[in-house]
């Protein structure tokens, strides 16, 4: 198998926040805001919103394993989202919005399984980060495509996104893009 390039799915609430973050990562090739693992196929944003089709909100990050680990990007995902909320993250709330691993081999389930049992150490609440096989992922509308990117005033971006960026940039400014 190719090691060149590699894929993970990461659900942490809203997808902008996510996408926003690792589009600004060093060895992320791209990142594609989507739905995962829910019951109905190509499902709409519409549908995913009444939390009825149980999908999540996700990325899916496309990265270079040889400029970017895999437990460098999820030692970012619980960074800048709560793994101890479930189904919410501030005031984004339904099953759309939880914590959420997709993996399609068990090397990354190992790898994600310890970087879980980390960040419990350092919390006091239990991480509700679900662990899980990617069982299906369907893109976003295109109008979801690097949102923050293209609406940085937009007041969701300005006051949820936009922090989770900035704390991205203090916290683990090594990973940045150059």
């Amino acid at each position: 198998m190719d090691r060149s390039s590699d894929t993970i799915t990461l659900a942490g609430g809203c997808f902008w926040c996510l996408e926003a973050v690792y589009e600004q990562v060093r060895g992320v090739s791209s990142v594609l805001s989507g739905y995962a693992n829910g019951q109905i196929d190509s499902p709409s944003y519409e549908q995913v919103c009444t939390g009825r089709t149980g999908h999540a909100e996700v990325v899916q990050i496309r990265f270079d394993p040889a400029q970017v680990s895999l437990r460098e990007l999820l030692e970012v995902f619980f960074l800048i989202h709560d793994p101890t909320t479930l189904n919410r993250q501030g005031n984004d709330v339904g099953t759309q919005y939880r914590s959420g691993i997709y993996v399609d081999r068990d090397e990354q389930r190992a790898v994600a399984a310890e970087v879980m049992v980390e960040v419990q150490t350092q919390l006091t609440d239990p991480v509700v980060t679900e662990l899980e096989p990617l069982r299906s992922f369907w893109p976003a509308e295109a109008y979801h495509q690097h949102y923050f990117a293209n609406h940085p005033g937009q007041g969701y971006c300005a006051f949820v996104v936009a922090p989770k960026v900035e704390k991205f940039r203090r916290t683990m400014a090594r990973l940045m893009r150059d």
